[in-house]
């Protein structure tokens, strides 16, 4: 079974998703990682925006994978040195060109393989697994998600700071020519701003165990007929 998140910054899709993860033995899978990635390499590489067929190549020569649940860099954990002031900075600008979506979706599909998961992003449900069984989409006001970031502690931005920071961000993903956020038919939403991570888990975990329920509910009346 596949879980989709999508959401915006700040509305906690990969908090949840750990929290589904745990309850359910699901794989979790984090899909900004692997784009922060990239634009670790980009940014290390110091490859001028402008230059794609340059950002292509990096993205391409390097081996960026999946392992216990965290991003390595030709085998190297960076889990730690994604989440950066610069990083945010300049991850949706590299993640809006369509040859970078298309290296990470497939990396996405082949760290899932036939395993059941939960993976987070903007266009899981739409792009990278239009098929899920479980579609979310995650909401929060810009006040709460803009705190949430602020009080994780990774930023060295005010709160003003970071609120411009998601308003820019959301302009950019929303409008990308492919990958774009957006809610896709079928996905239920669940605004987070009034929530705890805890009581949004449970809402995932209670679809999943209805979407369970049903399945083998129609084996048992295929079997009977």
């Amino acid at each position: 079974m596949i879980v989709a998140i999508d959401g915006p910054a700040g509305v906690g899709k990969s908090t949840v998703a750990d929290c589904v993860a745990k309850k359910t033995g699901f794989l979790n899978i984090n899909s900004g990682n692997f784009y922060r990635a990239i634009t670790k390499i980009i940014l290390d590489n110091n490859v001028k925006y402008k230059d794609k067929n340059e950002i292509t190549r990096l993205a391409r020569r390097y081996s960026l994978e999946l392992k216990d649940g965290r991003i390595t860099l030709d085998g190297r954990d960076i889990e730690e040195q994604l989440h950066t002031d610069k990083i945010d900075k300049w991850v949706s600008v590299h993640s809006s060109i369509p040859e970078i979506r298309n290296i990470v979706n497939g990396k996405l599909r082949e760290a899932v393989g036939t395993r059941n998961a939960v993976i987070e992003g903007r266009d899981i449900a739409t792009v990278v697994y239009p098929e899920a069984e479980i579609k979310i989409f995650l909401i929060a006001n810009i006040e709460t998600r803009a705190k949430r970031r602020y009080f994780q502690g990774t930023s060295k931005l005010s709160l003003e700071e970071i609120r411009d920071s998601i308003e820019k961000r959301d302009t950019i993903d929303r409008n990308k020519e492919f990958g774009g956020l957006k809610k896709t038919k079928g996905s239920i939403t669940i605004d987070t701003s009034g929530l705890t991570i805890e009581q949004v888990c449970e809402k995932v975990v209670n679809k999943i165990l209805d979407n369970v329920k049903e399945q083998e509910s129609n084996k048992g009346n295929e079997s009977g007929r």
